[in-house]
């Protein structure tokens, strides 16, 4: 039995936005996009063709952020105007408004347990606000120029922030104190986001490059070299082997991770590329541009193709992990990097493929790998002996990962139907009272 690497292919493209698209976002569910754009409106995209697009009005600016909550019931978004709104991805466009900051506002992103917002700013500062009611917590201030991001970790303990003061910080959420400056020497970092592992970060920079830090050692594990504009953003393939990039010469790039190597360059879009996002499950991923457009692409890629038609794709790294004896640490699925080979080669003088994982930046002399960033207590390597293996767990994954999403989904609404139960009940003890001091009176 053979297999081969399938391409990644526009599924879908949407058009309504009246000016540049500055970002998107799926849904838990995937039957959601949403867009924020310069023209100051937000859109949710409907995945099902017979459904129509909403176009939520509101905000007096430009909208530079929108991120789903974890449960794909609110939409946030971050504008110019000063103010971060929570929208209710449905016809009605029901809103509530809060001034977040005191300048742009650049970066919105709700916490994993979907309790919690972070929000980075032009006024030199990161904000964490409750998403019920909007209250303010706390506010992170050692950046010495504007925050143009900032996001949780996986585990919402750490947070990452990246300033055109030339640092990408990391903080910790409890203490609130900054852990480790990364400092990028030709640029600014206008995007940064968490492997999924939680155990590095990558940065898309305004030197044309993209490079990805080990929180721990703090050192750079990997450098790319491959686009020949301002790098705009990027975004992890869940399983963590991957990563997309966005960039201003109009092109996306998929990394492979694993070998260090330049996987395929994508061109769809007129113009520079600003956004794009992988779903939650890594199947498709989304880009926005200056065009106006918002694709939708499968990805494909993640899956091995065999000849009897039988497609295998790789879950998350946290679905799949079982324990080895050995102790370097693997991505997932590694006995699968042997078929994902490059559809197009590196084109830096400055990135070299060795073995499998490793990359040589021939500035430093330095090999490292992106696996060796796994935490040695969760090393690990997925393997097996035939295909009919993989296939009889994938039943039992997907119902592990439907149950965990519904507990999720429950714990929220629990919480929701606690704080309006409180709500009710000081209404009723403040009605009490008042009509106690009438009857006094």
């Amino acid at each position: 039995m053979t297999s081969a690497l399938s391409d990644p292919t526009l599924e879908r493209h949407f058009k309504g936005h009246r000016d540049t698209v500055t970002s998107v976002d799926f849904s838990c569910s995937m039957k959601q996009i949403a867009t924020g754009s310069m023209d100051s409106c937000v859109m949710i995209w409907n995945m099902k063709p017979q459904m129509r697009a909403y176009r939520f009005d509101g905000h007096k600016d430009a909208i530079l952020s929108v991120h789903f909550s974890p449960s794909g019931h609110l939409v946030a978004s971050a504008s110019r105007d000063k103010t971060v709104r929570l929208w209710v991805p449905s016809m009605k466009a029901e809103s509530t408004v809060f001034r977040a900051h005191t300048a742009t506002v650049r970066s919105v992103n709700f916490s994993g347990d979907g309790q919690t917002l972070v929000t980075a700013s032009d006024d030199k500062t990161i904000k964490v606000w409750t998403v019920h009611r909007q209250k303010f917590l706390f506010s992170l201030n050692q950046h010495i120029n504007w925050v143009r991001c900032a996001k949780f970790s996986p585990d919402d303990r750490l947070i990452v922030s990246s300033s055109d003061d030339k640092t990408i910080k990391l903080w910790d959420k409890n203490s609130r104190e900054c852990i480790h400056s990364f400092y990028e020497h030709a640029g600014y970092a206008n995007h940064v986001d968490f492997h999924p592992s939680g155990t590095c970060i990558a940065a898309a920079s305004t030197d044309n490059s993209v490079k990805v830090w080990d929180i721990r050692s703090h050192k750079m594990l990997q450098h790319y070299q491959v686009h020949s504009g301002v790098v705009n953003s990027l975004s992890f393939h869940p399983a963590g082997n991957f990563l997309i990039t966005a960039s201003s010469d109009s092109t996306m790039k998929v990394l492979d991770l694993v070998e260090g190597k330049l996987l395929y360059t994508l061109h769809g879009h007129q113009g520079p590329v600003t956004c794009v996002a992988f779903s939650r499950t890594g199947e498709y991923f989304s880009s926005g541009g200056a065009d106006e457009q918002v694709m939708v692409w499968k990805s494909n890629f993640d899956c091995v193709e065999c000849s009897d038609g039988v497609r295998l794709q790789h879950k998350t790294a946290s679905s799949l992990q079982t324990p080895t004896t050995t102790s370097t640490a693997h991505f997932p699925l590694n006995s699968h990097t042997s078929i994902l080979r490059s559809k197009v080669s590196p084109d830096s003088k400055n990135i070299h493929s060795n073995k499998a994982g490793f990359l040589r930046d021939t500035r430093t002399g330095v090999r490292q790998t992106v696996a060796d960033a796994v935490q040695p207590s969760l090393t690990c390597s997925f393997s097996y002996t035939s295909p009919s293996f993989f296939l009889c767990l994938l039943p039992i994954l997907s119902c592990l990962l439907f149950f965990l999403q519904t507990v999720s989904i429950l714990e929220q609404r629990l919480t929701l139907t606690e704080d309006k139960l409180k709500e009710c009940l000081e209404n009723q003890m403040e009605i009490g009272l008042h009509l106690q001091r009438r009857e006094d009176a």
